[in-house]
């Protein structure tokens, strides 16, 4: 049988695990509920039409990393992002509002994406769906599907390629 010290040494063990648990699940979902309470793609609060220009039917993406796979998509708008600051190049989503610049070409939602961006090289990468080639997302022509992801293209002809191959 235990004695009182030893039951309360393991309850604030695990009381001191949980706290931790919490703490880590409270950090790392913190972009993602700034993602979900930005306001709808369709409507984005911050975008004029000269930032947003519709282009030909093509294809939405169904995750955030699908700048490398669009065999992955299902028909709709493809949608021209002229203004690159309402991106999250860590979340790959359009989000309707000026995000954090960093070195000021790359845009993040967050302190997380921003500190991502900063540090990892990697991230600040991407794949045109059309050429495979890998592209800075600083440079590249980018297209917001309806759900409001983004995918990345090399240049005006890829992004022309992507949205006659998807059209009907």
């Amino acid at each position: 049988m235990m004695n009182s010290s030893t039951e309360s040494s393991g309850t604030m063990t695990t009381l001191c695990g949980l706290t931790l648990l919490v703490a880590v699940l409270a950090t790392t979902s913190a972009c993602s509920e700034r993602q979900r309470t930005t306001p709808p793609s369709d409507a984005p609060a911050a975008a004029s039409a000269a930032q947003v220009t519709e282009a030909a039917p093509s294809a939405s993406a169904s995750s955030a990393s699908s700048a490398s796979s669009p065999a992955s998509v299902a028909t709709s708008a493809l949608t021209l992002v002229t203004d690159r600051s309402l991106v999250c190049m860590v979340n790959n989503q359009f989000m309707g509002l000026p995000q954090i610049p960093i070195e000021g070409t790359y845009y993040g939602c967050c302190e997380m994406c921003k500190g991502r961006l900063g540090n990892d090289p990697s991230s600040r990468t991407a794949t045109d769906p059309v050429s495979q080639r890998s592209i800075d997302k600083a440079t590249a022509v980018i297209g917001k599907t309806n759900d409001g992801r983004v995918l990345y293209f090399e240049n005006d002809q890829t992004f022309a390629a992507f949205t006659r191959r998807a059209s009907p």
